[in-house]
């Protein structure tokens, strides 16, 4: 068992999201790894109110309770695999949301990012990585962009190319790397 503790975070509340079964793809791979622990973290599961802490969350100084749970479940984990779609060139509304909530518990910690659109949703992915790098998440290279057109059958049903599978254990390598070592940055 590893010590290191990863989310998937997945990013859209949007009723018949295409995401619950790009998430679910990613779990299952990372389940397959011993490099770390990986949980699953379902924004329908954590419902933010758009932002309504008086004070920056840089501050640290939560005063909603929304905000402190969410903040106790951030706040355990050593990084993150961000799934988002793209919606109109980037990420969802309810994923930026929730990550401007909070600043101290996403610092010195590792993200990897999964996209899907009809691009492969990688205008999200730009915009996520401008956003981590102010929160001061390490964010590595190798992402993986599912296109609505050839790995989704009929738009709706996901069905990844094979090629993925390599793309991913890249992906997993780098993100439990970075994580392990911006764990000893925390300590």
């Amino acid at each position: 068992m590893s010590d290191l503790k990863l989310a998937i975070i997945l990013g859209s509340t949007r009723p018949g999201r295409n995401g619950e079964a790009v998430a679910d793809w990613v779990l299952t791979r990372a389940k397959e790894r011993t490099g770390a622990d990986y949980e699953l973290i379902d924004l329908l599961d954590h419902p933010l109110p758009h932002l309504d802490e008086p004070v920056p969350a840089s501050a640290g100084k939560y005063t909603g309770e929304h905000t402190k749970a969410w903040a106790a479940t951030i706040a355990e984990f050593d990084g993150f695999v961000f799934v988002t779609p793209e919606y109109n060139h980037s990420t969802s509304a309810v994923l930026k949301n929730a990550i401007d909530y909070l600043y101290g518990e996403w610092n010195n910690k590792a993200a990897a990012f999964v996209s899907y659109g009809s691009l492969g949703g990688a205008r999200a992915i730009e915009h996520l990585r401008a956003i981590c790098s102010e929160l001061q998440i390490a964010h590595v290279r190798q992402q993986l962009s599912f296109s609505l057109v050839t790995d989704f059958r009929n738009f709706t049903t996901f069905a990844p190319a094979a090629a993925h599978d390599q793309a991913a254990t890249i992906l997993f390598d780098q993100l439990e790397s970075w994580a392990g070592a911006l764990k000893t940055v925390r300590s």
